[in-house]
């Protein structure tokens, strides 16, 4: 047997003690094979530290929200996972009201379950924000995702009682929540009484709360939304309402023409909004990826890893960011659907009790989003990149999935999103041409942003937190412009900010 210098074991133990100083984990010391892997990619350049994140009560404002849901029905346990939610940085966090789980025998409301859950959320500086929703078994309607609206406008019984419903909902928490979303995804041929839902509850809320903030749910594809609108306009009712969200699931959240509300068609619903009423804001209210093949829901059909997950979910996030679109990622923890499926979106992977098992990649680089990219942090806009491949590694190919295969060399395509912060420049950066891969490798570029002038820039791995330096070799400014000669890219956003703007722990 080769014998170790005790030199060489002691190296390895001190770094190995670094490592774990340097990369907390969040959740008990609990371990996560991927986060690990991750940790171990190397673009080639030396390290200087690892980002300082803040928790959601450290930050002072920002556009991100994180999703709470489905606690209505009991698909997550609040308790196992309600100390974490503050810890990813998001200002805002979603929850639903639940009528059927308060209003079991009629006229008799215990919000116990749910007072816990909106009073836990503002204490650690989440500001809470409420679906209202579901249908009532007790009035005849359905309690579950996919419940038509029908069942409760339709009944005058039922529809009395979920107006007084909305009324006691509003009265409440009226001290902490002043956003309330109408329902949850009234997909299909149902805008007609959506309509009608839309604008009784909004005279609920606004003689309760006159400054409160109505939301449009998501309501499918964009030409439900388009009806939506019209009748809005039609019955001078657009003051009714005030923001719209849309729940784009996109295999690619680069590709901008997808009819699931790609980025290009969300611009366009967007400019219709502010012709329609320039109150009207668009909001992203619901989005993720899987961390592995789902059979079921948004996005199945495809093997998902927790590698491609936190990619996807970084790269909708800047897309969305730079535009000035607010975000709300879903969800905070796996879903156990009753008799169907444990889900697997959560930013914090759950066992079948419920229970954390860790933080999954997507927990830090949601934490390292919602930490840097805070309102002090002004969108710009997309940029354009000029770009050559020295050294290509990423392998050329799609995952497997339910789509047609494809042996089209696709063209290489890069994405950068444009910022500032003080008066400096902020880019992310991300291979954008195809679908997020789990290659855990860096490809080599020449890179440069037209017109982007950078004095002493620092590069980020937006998953792991890692900062590095530039050899000063590999960066010239010129004519107002920085190039970087050699910079690591992959199909995940990567920051390039100056170093002042990268607080280091």
């Amino acid at each position: 047997m080769k014998k170790i210098a005790t030199a060489t074991i002691a190296a390895a133990i001190a770094a190995a003690a670094a490592a774990k100083e340097m990369h907390p984990d969040m959740v008990g010391n609990k371990r996560c094979i991927t986060m690990e892997a991750l940790l171990r990619t190397e673009p080639g350049l030396k390290q200087i530290g690892l980002f300082r994140t803040r928790e959601s009560s450290e930050i002072k404002s920002s556009q991100w929200s994180v999703g709470c849901e489905t606690l209505d029905r009991d698909y997550a346990d609040f308790d196992q996972y309600k100390d974490y939610v503050g810890k990813t940085g998001a200002k805002r966090g979603r929850l639903f009201s639940g009528w059927a789980k308060t209003e079991k025998e009629k006229g008799k409301y215990d919000f116990a379950w749910l007072d816990h859950q909106v009073r836990a959320l503002a204490a650690d500086g989440v500001k809470p924000w409420i679906c209202l929703s579901y249908g009532n078994p007790v009035y005849g309607s359905d309690i579950n995702l996919g419940a038509g609206v029908a069942g409760v406008v339709r009944s005058p019984e039922a529809f009395e009682a979920w107006l007084k419903y909305c009324g006691e909902v509003v009265r409440r928490y009226a001290d902490v929540v002043d956003e309330w979303e109408v329902w949850n995804e009234p997909f299909g041929k149902q805008m007609d009484v959506y309509f009608e839902m839309l604008v009784k509850t909004s005279e609920v809320i606004r003689g309760i709360q006159p400054h409160a903030k109505v939301m449009v749910s998501a309501v499918g594809d964009v030409a439900n939304a388009k009806d939506l609108l019209k009748r809005f306009v039609d019955a001078g009712k657009t003051d009714s309402v005030d923001t719209w969200h849309t729940h784009p699931y996109i295999p690619n959240p680069d590709r901008a023409s997808d009819m699931w509300w790609g980025i290009d068609r969300t611009a366009e619903f967007r400019d219709l909004l502010a012709k329609a009423n320039p109150r009207f804001r668009l909001v992203q209210g619901e989005t993720g990826c899987p961390g592995q093949l789902e059979f079921g829901h948004a996005l199945s059909q495809r093997p998902w890893t927790e590698y491609s997950q936190a990619k996807w979910d970084l790269r909708s996030m800047a897309v969305h960011a730079v535009r000035g679109i607010p975000y709300s990622v879903f969800s905070m923890v796996d879903l156990q659907y009753k008799d169907y499926m444990l889900q697997s979106f959560g930013l914090l992977r759950m066992n079948l009790g419920k229970k954390v098992v860790y933080a999954r990649p997507k927990f830090f680089a949601c934490r390292n989003m919602f930490s840097f990219f805070d309102d002090g942090v002004k969108a710009v806009g997309p940029a354009k990149a000029d770009f050559e491949i020295l050294e290509r590694r990423i392998p050329q190919v799609d995952m497997p999935s339910k789509d047609e295969p494809s042996t089209k060399e696709i063209p290489y395509e890069v994405s950068v999103a444009r910022f500032e912060k003080a008066g400096t420049p902020i880019l992310l950066a991300w291979y954008s041409h195809r679908i997020p891969s789990d290659a855990l490798v860096f490809d080599t570029v020449k890179f440069s942003t037209p017109g982007v002038a950078f004095k002493d820039p620092v590069w980020m791995d937006m998953i792991t937190g890692r900062v590095y330096e530039i050899d000063s070799k590999d960066v010239e400014t010129k004519d107002g412009t920085t190039v970087f000669r050699r910079l690591p890219l992959w199909d995940s956003p990567v920051l390039l900010a100056e170093r002042a703007q990268v607080e280091l722990k």
